[in-house]
């Protein structure tokens, strides 16, 4: 929104609660937001039209709020409906014209369909939302539209992940419905589908061995593949599947044992739903076992209060309607006990799970995803300078375990090398004498190497006594990554702020040493959803790039560095059986900002499809020269005479790869087409791309595209005027 004139939306009704909060209901879509006083009155404000400029300077003195906040707010209450720019009767018009657009003759089924399109939150029944305020709609960088398919334990949470999503700066819309229900799949796109637990969970823990064949989990898996076959009919959208809570109590106590007992079908269950997600393209499986866990599941689960398989929570007890009261004759047990036992906050269940499902969200959807960890020295790979103890460590097996004072840094360097094996680069900004650091920067032969890094392991390195901003943008700029892609650790505070008030995309670490080894294992912008070879070789390969620049600035004229690097590359056409190299072909595209056409994005279960198209394409790029095999570094991905996406790694642009993959893409044109189509979408990212069609033959198009012949249809035009 620029300056536009807002008003509330003429089907918008507000109903105000004996809490202090308002509801306010939009009367055909049905979508229905609590919001506190604060948020009820800026919504009441717009009872008159306002500009949005002077509405957001009144309402922030009124409110007492920053104007970013108040934008911020307006902005959320605009998209979902409740506020528009247009008047009465050109709302009233445009929603005639959205109802007009669905099938069937049918008034009733039309207006049923237009809102399960614009479906958001849980059923009724289990809606648990907190009033809107003004401090929930902070700055969003990302809108994801999220799909939750399961009962009163998924369908709870809810509000709770949109305010987890809020917390991240993610604009969550969340649609939930009963995991039956997979046809609202359909209805609209969705970045990410969550399936809850099924029904069927009750069968695993019923009858004895020969009642299921000897496999509890088979009748509760294959209910699981039902749904995702019929999902994936319906979308391509990555599919996260919640694993079965590990019960507390066991019916039979310490008799319950065996592989056949209460806990272990569920744990056999938990087992094979991971096979299933990886028989399956775009499919995971959130270990709810362990998220509860760690949260404590005394708390958090209600096996030990009504029911060995319900799974849900004891806190949901507090919060039922007096009306459910009429089932024990209106009387029952003081809840206070029970208050309690789990504690303040009777939805920590919700909490926690918004917390595992919004993490693996960012994984999978790559959202804020790190491509470097910047790496203070003193104080943080090692006690103390380095220069003043003269040694990393003092460390003897005879002093101590190295799980003791010593294993803290172990941990810490231990848990950088596992980054790097995912893929994440490793870089080192120190203020230190580079002469003084590679001379004492020295392990014995009884310290575990295999848990510590070296400098070989780090791409580049900044130890010198500048600025430590500069150093960071000095690597930015080496690397070709954005700011964004970085993550920095250093245990001074001073130093931290400076970063950030310097450079603030850079996120950064290091203000908790005892909890910085668990924040870069477990951060879900440093996983990535799938481990290559790529990903291994990442370094390595960086580190080529880098020498593969050095020695171009030494060279004369770029045509005898190329003939110097003895550059060969190659192209294939997948297909749909190509599951691993269409794995890579996803994470390439969701990772290349730099050489990416169109920004477009595609889960491997929709490049399959593409691949197994009559009329689609997958074709990759595959480079090497002399300083290193690059592998997998280009894809085009193109369906009818349409170039989706085309996109090669940075670290082999100025190469002349794309050369190669489009040459490969104009003369594999798919069934007869006689010409191609492809489109730049600029960002502020991709400037290498932008001549990409202008510099190989393709001619305006035309609304931003580009349009080319095929070699085919070429020939074609040719022999006809030869004859």
């Amino acid at each position: 929104m620029s300056n536009p004139t807002l008003r509330i939306s003429r089907y918008v009704h507000l109903i105000d609660l004996p809490n202090g909060s308002t509801v306010a209901i939009h009367a055909v879509s049905q979508t229905r937001l609590k919001l506190d006083g604060a948020v009820a009155g800026l919504l009441r404000f717009f009872g008159e039209p306002s500009r949005l400029n002077i509405a957001v300077s009144r309402m922030a003195t009124i409110l007492g709020a920053g104007e970013e906040a108040v934008r911020a707010c307006i902005a959320d209450l605009n998209e979902r409906g409740l506020l528009t720019k247009h008047d009465p009767q050109a709302e009233a018009a445009a929603m005639a014209h959205a109802l007009a657009d669905g099938p069937g003759r049918d008034p009733g089924d039309i207006l049923d369909r237009y809102r399960r399109t614009r479906m958001e939150g849980a059923h009724p029944y289990w809606a648990v939302e907190a009033p809107r305020a003004l401090t929930d709609a902070g700055p969003i960088r990302h809108r994801t539209d999220i799909l939750l398919l399961g009962d009163c334990d998924l369908q709870m949470e809810a509000d709770f992940l949109r305010r987890e999503g809020e917390r991240r700066g993610i604009g969550l819309r969340v649609a939930a419905s009963f995991p039956a229900d997979t046809a609202l799949a359909g209805e609209r796109p969705h970045d990410a589908i969550v399936i809850g637990a099924l029904q069927a969970r009750h069968a695993i823990v019923a009858g004895d061995p020969e009642h299921h064949g000897g496999d509890p989990a088979r009748v509760y898996v294959a209910d699981v593949e039902t749904m995702l076959l019929r999902l994936r009919v319906l979308s391509s959208a990555p599919i996260l599947i919640d694993g079965l809570p590990e019960p507390t109590v066991q019916p039979l106590g310490f008799a319950d044992r065996g592989p056949h007992s209460h806990r272990n079908r569920i744990r056999r269950t938990n087992l094979a739903l991971a096979d299933l997600a990886e028989r399956h393209t775009d499919v995971f499986l959130i270990d709810t076992a362990a998220e509860l866990g760690q949260a404590g599941s005394q708390a958090l689960l209600d096996d030990g209060l009504v029911s060995f398989t319900h799974f849900g929570s004891p806190g949901w007890m507090l919060q039922r309607p007096s009306g459910e009261r009429a089932a024990v004759h209106n009387l029952f047990p003081d809840l206070q006990p029970l208050a309690d036992r789990v504690g303040d906050d009777p939805y920590r269940r919700e909490t926690t799970m918004a917390r595992a499902h919004m993490d693996a969200l960012v994984s999978v959807l790559g959202i804020g995803r790190k491509k470097c960890v910047l790496v203070d020295l003193d104080g943080v790979l090692w006690p103390g300078v380095l220069a003043e103890t003269g040694a990393p460590f003092a460390w003897t097996p005879e002093i101590s375990s190295a799980n003791s004072f010593v294993g803290l840094y172990f941990g810490i360097h231990e848990a950088l090398l596992m980054l790097r094996r995912r893929g994440i680069l490793l870089a080192c900004v120190s203020k230190n004498d580079p002469e003084t650091v590679g001379r004492l920067w020295r392990y014995g032969p009884h310290y575990p190497l295999h848990r510590l890094l070296t400098p070989d392991h780090f791409v580049c390195s900044r130890i010198n006594w500048d600025d430590k901003a500069a150093n960071i943008q000095s690597i930015a700029n080496e690397l070709g990554f954005p700011l964004d892609a970085f993550l920095f650790v250093d245990d001074s505070e001073r130093e931290r702020q400076r970063v950030q008030q310097a450079l603030p995309g850079v996120d950064v670490l290091g203000a908790d040493l005892f909890g910085l080894r668990r924040a870069l294992l477990t951060d879900p912008r440093l996983q990535p959803v799938r481990l290559t070879k790529e990903s291994g070789d990442r370094s390595a390969l960086v580190k080529a790039q880098l020498e593969r620049g050095k020695l171009r600035h030494a060279m004369s004229d770029e045509a005898s560095f190329l003939a110097s690097l003895c550059v060969e590359a190659s192209t294939e056409r997948l297909t749909q059986d190509h599951e691993a190299e269409l794995a890579r072909v996803a994470e390439l595209i969701a990772r290349t900002t730099q050489f990416n056409a169109t920004g477009r994005t595609f889960g491997p279960g929709e490049l399959r499809r593409i691949a197994a198209a009559p009329d689609g394409r997958v074709i990759v790029l595959r480079m090497r020269d002399r300083l290193a095999d690059h592998g997998l570094v280009g894809a085009a991905v193109v369906l009818g005479g349409d170039i989706l996406n085309l996109v090669q790694s940075c670290r082999v642009i100025g190469l002349g790869g794309e050369r190669t993959l489009l040459d490969a893409v104009l003369a594999d044109p798919g069934s007869d087409r006689q010409t191609l189509t492809g489109r730049i979408v600029p960002t502020d990212r991709n400037t290498p791309v932008r001549n990409l069609y202008a510099a190989h033959g393709f001619h305006p198009a035309g609304d931003g595209g580009w349009r080319a012949d095929s070699p085919l249809h070429r020939s074609q035009e040719q022999m006809t005027h030869a004859g």
